[in-house]
């Protein structure tokens, strides 16, 4: 069984607005973040958050839940904001009192709903009494910064067409006639780190017990497995976002490295803002695999384009697909 899997890689993006900061005036205001790199040096480069991929990435698994037949809560069944918060056959569950275990309450949130277990939840709502349950995600991404050099980012200026001519400028209450504003577009290459322990997959994290039938090994867990890795391919196959509808980020390309652990020694990652990144994680697998420490649990493959991306985490499906049969 994989314990964990990381993702080291460089996506390539040209005229994308997938995270902005906010607007001033007629104008958008795009998120800029300063790093350091591998020599010490301070760089200030166009980013988009992790939070952002990680929402792309949760979408494609509520996606994969519905074709799957998952379950999912009332509230992950719209892409609801407060999950099972929402769901109030959950927070009205005549069983749950004041004298609850806050233990129970998480382990029936975990077979209740799959984007809860993998994607972690803060349950504050009030079950028998005042509640904040927190369940740890079972997936991690890092920013997604521009690599110093690699990244650039212009502003375009818009106009809204009006038919019966210009009327009224920008500014007006309304928001009518022709309004002018900027947008910016970014392009360049990004570093790209997530990790994913799929040995939490249906853990509680009070009690550190599986919550479905089966154990770590059990069909149904495996099943999460399969989804949770299928929503990260798709997530890069096709990444959701702001602005989307005239900026679709043209994905040039997708390089790295995936590493993956059978043990409790985690899965390797290392920042493409280093240049030697991918030879450094199998250089890292290659030690975790000495005798003394992990006996060949950790493997590292490199990948040079999307396609090659795919196969490697398709092949990692398939095993987990025929682990379930």
């Amino acid at each position: 069984m994989i314990h964990s899997i990381s993702i080291s890689g460089v996506l390539t993006l040209n005229m994308h607005a997938l995270n902005n900061e906010g607007a001033e005036g007629n104008t958008m205001m795009t998120r800029m973040v300063d790093v350091i790199d591998a020599e010490g040096s301070k760089h200030t480069v166009n980013a988009i958050s992790g939070d952002m991929f990680k929402h792309i990435q949760a979408e494609h698994l509520q996606q994969e839940a519905v074709s799957a037949g998952l379950p999912l809560c009332n509230g992950c069944k719209i892409f609801n904001a407060n999950r099972i918060c929402f769901d109030e056959d959950f927070t009205k569950y005549p069983e749950f009192t004041a004298t609850t275990q806050d233990s129970v309450i998480l382990g029936k949130a975990l077979e209740r709903c799959v984007i809860d277990d993998c994607e972690g939840i803060l349950i504050t709502s009030d079950i028998g009494k005042k509640r904040s349950i927190a369940r740890k995600s079972c997936i991690e991404f890092g920013w997604v910064l521009g690599r110093p050099g690699r990244v650039t980012t212009d502003s375009y200026f818009h106009a809204k067409y009006v038919p019966e001519g210009r009327s009224k400028g920008s500014g007006t209450a309304e928001n009518l006639g022709q309004n002018i504003f900027h947008r910016p577009a970014s392009s360049g290459q990004y570093a790209i780190n997530v990790g994913i322990d799929l040995y939490r997959i249906s853990r509680n994290d009070i009690t550190l017990e599986y919550a479905l039938a089966g154990g770590q090994t059990g069909k149904a867990r495996t099943a999460r497995a399969v989804a949770l890795l299928k929503s990260v391919l798709n997530t890069f196959v096709k990444p959701t976002g702001a602005h989307r509808n005239t900026q679709n980020p043209h994905i040039v390309n997708f390089e790295g490295v995936v590493t993956a652990s059978t043990s409790a020694i985690p899965a390797p990652v290392v920042s493409a803002l280093n240049g030697s990144y991918r030879e450094e994680v199998e250089r890292i697998a290659a030690l975790l695999n000495r005798p003394d420490i992990g006996s060949n649990s950790v493997t590292a493959g490199k990948f040079d384009t999307l396609s090659e991306f795919t196969e490697t985490l398709g092949r990692f499906i398939g095993q987990l697909t025929a682990e379930r049969a």
